[in-house]
């Protein structure tokens, strides 16, 4: 195993998943309402790309975080997502501004550790092989979807048709290059079908399938289909089993009943994931 790619995958991961917090923060918004513009107390996102890339905190939460506190002071209780607190006046005058809303608190908290895991896994079933470039490009957007349908349940139409696209032109890259593990035409064959049977889904049973599943599994047909068509299978239903035992899950526990909606997204992510890895480890 190359110690050196597993670093680099793992550098990678933990610099992209740091960006998704605040991604994902504007992006789980309910469908019809506008991309979120501000962070939690207000302050307008600003920076490269409208504000869309940066730190989880914005510039003036950051600058407000206290690092330390005196001997003899109390250290406060976090606070809660979505709930407001007062700022500390300044020495000798009285304030009733809000203040900046801890941001770790946001959806995707733990996007960062999950991105370098995927990362990892993906470089230690891969190697070497050009295609392995293509998985780590298109893991961070894929933990950021996963992030976004989990929260709102909704995988928003930037996300999943470039993620479709970028599929296309990077393993179209891939198999350019000496060495590569897989087959583009496989791949591409794939997006369409795995699309075409969540699409068959979608119009049985609408309330069951939302039409951002059928778009995102356009991008995952591609990476299942790279390997063949036995890893599509095997990547699509992994997906279908997660979710159900998921949804299994909550109700044995009664925290849903058996037409309580779920994210599919995640699943789908997740089932994805597991079919490139054992693809990658079989090539």
């Amino acid at each position: 195993m190359d110690l050196a790619l597993l670093a680099v995958a793992a550098v990678w991961g933990g610099a992209t998943g740091l960006l998704i917090p605040r991604a994902a923060y504007r992006f789980a918004v309910e469908p019809e309402e506008p991309w979120r513009t501000a962070c939690p107390a207000g302050h307008a996102f600003t920076g490269p790309l409208g504000g869309w890339w940066g730190p989880a905190r914005c510039t003036p939460c950051a600058s407000r975080v206290q690092t330390s506190v005196r001997y003899g002071d109390e250290a406060e209780a976090p606070v809660a997502y979505g709930e407001e607190t007062e700022a500390p006046a300044p020495h000798g005058e009285e304030t009733d501004a809000p203040a900046p809303l801890p941001y770790a608190y946001a959806p995707g908290a733990l996007a960062p550790l999950i991105t370098v895991l995927a990362c990892l896994a993906l470089a230690a079933a891969t190697g070497s092989r050009p295609e392995l470039a293509a998985w780590l490009l298109l893991a961070p957007p894929a933990v950021l979807l996963a992030t976004v349908d989990r929260r709102v349940h909704r995988l928003p139409d930037p996300l999943t048709l470039p993620l479709a696209a970028a599929a296309v032109l990077l393993l179209g890259g891939a198999a350019l290059l000496p060495g590569h593990a897989g087959s583009w035409t496989s791949g591409l064959l794939g997006g369409p079908v795995l699309g075409g049977f969540y699409l068959l889904l979608f119009l049985i049973n609408p309330n069951g399938m939302g039409f951002g599943d059928v778009k995102l599994a356009l991008a995952l047909g591609v990476a299942l289909g790279w390997y063949g068509w036995e890893v599509l299978f095997l990547g699509g239903f992994a997906g279908f089993l997660f979710g159900a035992a998921y949804g299994l899950g909550l109700v044995l526990l009664r925290r849903a009943g058996r037409k309580t909606g779920i994210p599919f997204g995640p699943f789908m992510i997740a089932g994805a994931l597991t079919g490139v890895l054992l693809g990658a480890l079989a090539a």
